[in-house]
């Protein structure tokens, strides 16, 4: 089918998951636990992450979740603020995380927008993190629509912020692939009638992805690839 239009989500599929969040976190849960140990390993679990190898679990609720999932349960932990105080503060500290794109994004980018396609992304972190992201990566202004899970049109799994892209870009929502490297991400695209290209730049693996995918890709790279096939 013809593809007018990429939304893209943002962490493990514009940016390489471990490489960009794995040493932010270790960062994290060290100023959010103020030297208490037990505190410390109390998120890390939580959240799933392994404080020795500092590398987030395939199954952390941080790869998929939205800001105020991952605050809520943070937030029994640090006492000196609460849930909506911590995804503020989780929002602000990762709009200055060390970003590491999962290929060069502006010639990438910059590709399709030469064939006339339409871009936007739809993450689950905050709009201000996603923004500030994608401006130090010197590619904000190749996207229409740029979405977080704070920007009033919910959070995937839910087609909603989908479907705002398709109406604020002009695109029909089956002539549009969602991108991603979560279930998530996959399943907001079923829900929302749309094409879904599974990447592996994320914690997922192929076999997880493919029942959900229309095509699994080793990176957003090959997608002048299957488009050219």
């Amino acid at each position: 089918m013809t593809v007018d239009a990429f939304l893209f989500d943002k962490d493990g599929t514009l940016f390489d998951f471990a490489a960009t969040w794995d040493g932010w976190a270790a960062r994290v849960l060290e100023a959010l636990s103020k030297g208490d140990l037990d505190a410390k390993r109390a998120m890390a679990a939580v959240i799933s992450y392994d404080l020795e190898r500092e590398a987030f679990n395939p199954d952390s609720l941080v790869i998929a979740g939205s800001n105020d999932e991952v605050a809520e349960v943070l937030a029994p932990f640090v006492p000196d603020m609460d849930a909506g105080e911590l995804a503020e503060f989780l929002a602000e500290s990762a709009a200055e995380a060390e970003l590491a794109p999962a290929v060069p994004l502006a010639a990438f980018l910059d590709g399709l927008l030469a064939r006339g396609k339409v871009l936007g992304v739809m993450t689950n972190d905050a709009e201000v993190s996603a923004k500030s992201q994608l401006h130090r990566a010197g590619v904000l202004d190749r996207f229409v629509f740029v979405a977080g899970c704070d920007s009033g049109h919910g959070a995937k799994p839910d087609p909603d912020p989908l479907l705002a892209f398709c109406k604020a870009a002009g695109v029909s929502p089956d002539r549009t692939a969602m991108v991603g490297d979560s279930l998530h991400d996959l399943e907001a695209g079923a829900a929302a009638g749309m094409q879904r290209i599974g990447v592996l730049t994320g914690m997922a693996l192929r076999e997880e992805l493919l029942p959900h995918a229309d095509i699994v890709l080793p990176d957003i790279g090959h997608i002048p690839g299957w488009l050219d096939r």
